[in-house]
């Protein structure tokens, strides 16, 4: 399974990340990025406490069964094994944590699921990759910068990397130019405030600014 969602991430290269939209928002959301050619999304866990991991869980099975094949629904700041095999069970097809955890990356793979962890150095990135990681999230991209990935790739062309954090419309081409292959993008795109007041065109507007980038 995993084979073919990597395929699919590789082939979009944009995965929005959503973050403590509400489960009766969600599916709407969900719909204006699709309708701005967004395939992948990332449903985040909470751990600020605002919403436990089965509420999250619930998010996701949702999604998997209005979408079914037509969006990667994947689980975002995944930081135990618990929450990687709930993601599973929930029909999660890739796991995305902020860090590198041997036992969260082993959880993700043993359940077929692609495993993203993130990683900020060389050292962490290949602790990850070498644990089975299928691709690294370069985090945060904005504060280390397109340079930055371009000289990772360097002495390891053959860690692919995916920039997040702080990716618009305007810098991610500067992203991909310097060998990522995909990047996650958060509240520029899954935005609250859009959600809030119903602009759902304005979301599905929003999402094509950033697909066209990948064209």
């Amino acid at each position: 399974m995993s084979a073919r969602t990597l395929e699919r991430i590789l082939e979009h290269r944009i995965i929005s990340i959503i973050r403590g939209v509400s489960a009766r928002d969600l599916p709407a959301l969900a719909g204006a990025l699709r309708d701005g050619g967004i395939r992948c999304l990332e449903i985040a866990f909470d751990h600020s406490g605002a919403e436990d991991a089965a509420a999250v869980c619930r998010k996701i099975e949702t999604l998997s069964r209005i979408f079914g094949d037509e969006m990667l629904i994947g689980a975002g700041t995944a930081l135990t094994t618990e929450e990687a095999r709930m993601a599973a069970a929930a029909g999660a097809k890739f796991i995305i944590s902020p860090n590198v955890d041997p036992a969260v990356i082993r959880a993700a793979k043993e359940a077929g699921l692609a495993s993203v962890p993130g990683a900020m150095t060389p050292s962490e990135a290949l602790t990850a990759f070498q644990c089975g990681a299928d691709i690294i999230k370069l985090f945060p991209a904005d504060i280390l910068g397109p340079a930055y990935i371009r000289a990772f790739r360097g002495p390891l062309p053959h860690i692919p990397v995916i920039a997040v954090g702080g990716i618009t419309p305007r810098n991610i081409k500067s992203f991909f130019a310097a060998g990522a292959v995909g990047a996650g993008v958060g509240g520029g795109l899954a935005n609250q405030a859009l959600v809030d007041s119903g602009a759902y065109e304005s979301i599905s507007d929003l999402a094509r600014q950033y697909t066209e980038s990948v064209k």
